[in-house]
Protein backbone atom coordinates (compact mmCIF):
# COMPACT_ATOMS: atom_id res chain seq x y z
CA UNK A 1 0.00 0.00 0.00
CA UNK A 2 1.15 3.38 -0.51
CA UNK A 3 0.23 6.31 1.61
CA UNK A 4 -0.38 8.26 -1.51
CA UNK A 5 -2.74 6.19 -3.95
CA UNK A 6 -5.94 7.75 -4.28
CA UNK A 7 -8.41 7.40 -1.85
CA UNK A 8 -11.91 6.60 -3.33
CA UNK A 9 -15.38 6.21 -3.11
CA UNK A 10 -15.00 2.97 -1.10
CA UNK A 11 -12.91 4.86 1.59
CA UNK A 12 -15.33 7.36 1.42
CA UNK A 13 -18.08 4.61 2.38
CA UNK A 14 -16.08 3.11 4.62
CA UNK A 15 -15.66 6.89 6.90
CA UNK A 16 -19.31 7.42 5.88
CA UNK A 17 -20.07 4.05 7.67
CA UNK A 18 -17.80 4.62 10.25
CA UNK A 19 -19.32 7.61 11.52
CA UNK A 20 -22.74 6.54 11.58
CA UNK A 21 -21.76 3.59 13.09
CA UNK A 22 -19.69 5.10 15.70
CA UNK A 23 -22.44 7.43 16.53
CA UNK A 24 -25.27 4.49 16.30
CA UNK A 25 -22.95 2.74 19.16
CA UNK A 26 -22.68 5.97 21.48
CA UNK A 27 -25.88 7.14 20.56
CA UNK A 28 -27.42 3.83 21.67
CA UNK A 29 -25.35 3.88 25.40
CA UNK A 30 -27.12 7.52 25.72
CA UNK A 31 -30.57 6.06 25.08
CA UNK A 32 -29.76 3.33 27.28
CA UNK A 33 -28.79 5.86 29.74
CA UNK A 34 -31.16 8.57 29.88
CA UNK A 35 -34.50 6.59 28.04
CA UNK A 36 -33.71 3.35 29.87
CA UNK A 37 -32.47 4.75 32.89
CA UNK A 38 -29.21 2.35 32.86
CA UNK A 39 -26.86 4.88 34.92
CA UNK A 40 -23.45 4.11 33.95
CA UNK A 41 -20.52 3.23 36.11
CA UNK A 42 -17.24 4.79 35.86
CA UNK A 43 -15.26 2.36 33.48
CA UNK A 44 -18.99 2.45 30.97
CA UNK A 45 -18.41 6.16 31.01
CA UNK A 46 -14.34 5.95 29.85
CA UNK A 47 -15.65 3.68 26.90
CA UNK A 48 -17.76 6.13 25.44
CA UNK A 49 -14.57 8.29 24.89
CA UNK A 50 -13.13 6.49 21.90
CA UNK A 51 -16.88 7.09 20.19
CA UNK A 52 -16.90 10.76 21.33
CA UNK A 53 -13.58 11.41 19.58
CA UNK A 54 -13.84 9.00 16.89
CA UNK A 55 -17.47 10.06 15.11
CA UNK A 56 -15.75 13.79 14.56
CA UNK A 57 -12.71 12.24 13.42
CA UNK A 58 -14.58 9.92 10.65
CA UNK A 59 -16.26 12.75 9.67
CA UNK A 60 -13.29 14.57 8.74
CA UNK A 61 -12.19 11.53 6.69
CA UNK A 62 -15.17 11.69 5.04
CA UNK A 63 -14.79 15.09 3.71
CA UNK A 64 -11.02 14.67 3.21
CA UNK A 65 -12.14 11.73 0.35
CA UNK A 66 -15.20 13.58 -0.99
CA UNK A 67 -13.41 16.64 -1.09
CA UNK A 68 -10.33 15.09 -2.70
CA UNK A 69 -7.99 16.20 -0.06
CA UNK A 70 -4.07 14.25 -0.25
CA UNK A 71 -4.94 10.83 0.29
CA UNK A 72 -2.17 10.49 3.02
CA UNK A 73 -4.64 12.77 5.17
CA UNK A 74 -7.98 10.15 4.52
CA UNK A 75 -5.86 7.16 5.66
CA UNK A 76 -4.28 8.49 8.48
CA UNK A 77 -7.64 9.75 9.58
CA UNK A 78 -8.89 5.99 8.85
CA UNK A 79 -6.04 4.73 10.87
CA UNK A 80 -6.54 7.42 13.62
CA UNK A 81 -10.56 5.95 13.79
CA UNK A 82 -8.77 2.15 14.13
CA UNK A 83 -7.00 3.02 16.77
CA UNK A 84 -9.31 4.79 18.38
CA UNK A 85 -11.71 1.57 18.08
CA UNK A 86 -8.77 -0.93 19.11
CA UNK A 87 -8.44 1.16 22.23
CA UNK A 88 -12.46 0.75 22.63
CA UNK A 89 -11.94 -2.67 22.72
CA UNK A 90 -8.83 -2.82 25.33
CA UNK A 91 -11.29 -0.60 27.50
CA UNK A 92 -14.21 -3.03 26.93
CA UNK A 93 -12.20 -6.06 27.59
CA UNK A 94 -10.92 -4.53 30.74
CA UNK A 95 -14.38 -3.74 31.85
CA UNK A 96 -16.25 -7.46 30.74
CA UNK A 97 -13.30 -8.84 32.95
CA UNK A 98 -13.86 -6.95 35.58
CA UNK A 99 -17.53 -8.06 35.49
CA UNK A 100 -16.43 -11.32 35.20
CA UNK A 101 -14.50 -11.54 38.04
CA UNK A 102 -11.12 -12.41 36.39
CA UNK A 103 -9.33 -8.94 37.19
CA UNK A 104 -9.95 -6.46 39.86
CA UNK A 105 -11.64 -3.03 39.26
CA UNK A 106 -10.83 0.52 39.60
CA UNK A 107 -11.00 0.61 43.69
CA UNK A 108 -13.01 4.10 43.40
CA UNK A 109 -15.53 2.36 41.05
CA UNK A 110 -19.15 2.36 43.09
CA UNK A 111 -17.41 3.25 46.58
CA UNK A 112 -20.05 5.50 48.01
CA UNK A 113 -18.89 7.76 51.05
CA UNK A 114 -21.24 7.36 53.90
CA UNK A 115 -23.93 10.19 53.27
CA UNK A 116 -23.96 13.26 55.71
CA UNK A 117 -27.53 13.91 56.80
CA UNK A 118 -26.97 16.51 59.00
CA UNK A 119 -29.63 14.49 61.69
CA UNK A 120 -31.80 15.76 59.40
CA UNK A 121 -33.16 12.52 57.89
CA UNK A 122 -32.89 10.53 54.96
CA UNK A 123 -35.11 12.24 52.97
CA UNK A 124 -32.46 15.08 52.74
CA UNK A 125 -29.97 12.71 51.42
CA UNK A 126 -32.45 11.55 48.65
CA UNK A 127 -30.75 13.77 45.91
CA UNK A 128 -27.45 12.17 47.06
CA UNK A 129 -25.78 10.19 43.70
CA UNK A 130 -25.36 6.65 44.39
CA UNK A 131 -22.75 5.50 41.61
CA UNK A 132 -22.87 1.78 40.54
CA UNK A 133 -20.12 -0.71 40.76
CA UNK A 134 -18.08 -1.61 37.76
CA UNK A 135 -18.22 -5.29 39.01
CA UNK A 136 -21.85 -5.82 38.45
CA UNK A 137 -23.30 -5.76 34.96
CA UNK A 138 -26.66 -3.75 34.11
CA UNK A 139 -28.35 -5.73 31.92
CA UNK A 140 -27.37 -9.00 29.79
CA UNK A 141 -28.39 -9.74 26.44
CA UNK A 142 -27.61 -13.10 25.20
CA UNK A 143 -25.22 -13.53 28.05
CA UNK A 144 -22.85 -10.19 27.54
CA UNK A 145 -23.54 -6.93 28.98
CA UNK A 146 -22.91 -3.53 27.31
CA UNK A 147 -19.32 -3.69 27.53
CA UNK A 148 -18.89 -7.37 25.94
CA UNK A 149 -21.19 -6.29 23.06
CA UNK A 150 -18.95 -3.09 23.02
CA UNK A 151 -15.68 -5.44 22.88
CA UNK A 152 -17.41 -6.76 19.90
CA UNK A 153 -18.92 -3.33 18.36
CA UNK A 154 -15.29 -1.84 18.72
CA UNK A 155 -13.40 -4.68 16.87
CA UNK A 156 -15.44 -5.35 14.09
CA UNK A 157 -15.41 -1.03 13.70
CA UNK A 158 -11.39 -1.51 14.35
CA UNK A 159 -11.07 -3.83 11.28
CA UNK A 160 -13.33 -1.85 8.78
CA UNK A 161 -11.28 0.98 9.78
CA UNK A 162 -7.84 -0.43 9.11
CA UNK A 163 -9.16 -1.96 6.03
CA UNK A 164 -10.27 1.21 4.82
CA UNK A 165 -6.78 3.08 5.52
CA UNK A 166 -4.20 0.09 4.21
CA UNK A 167 -6.51 -0.69 1.06
CA UNK A 168 -4.55 -0.96 -1.88
CA UNK A 169 -5.74 1.40 -4.60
Amino acid sequence: MTSYAPADNQQRNTAIFLTVAMAAVVGGALGFEHIGHYIPCKLCLEQRIPYYVGVPVMALAAISATLRWPPVVTRLLLLVGGLLMAWGLFLAVQHSGVEWGWWAGPTDCGVVAPVDTGGKGVLDAINTFVPPSCDQAALRVLGLSFAGWNAIASLILAVVAFRGAFKKA
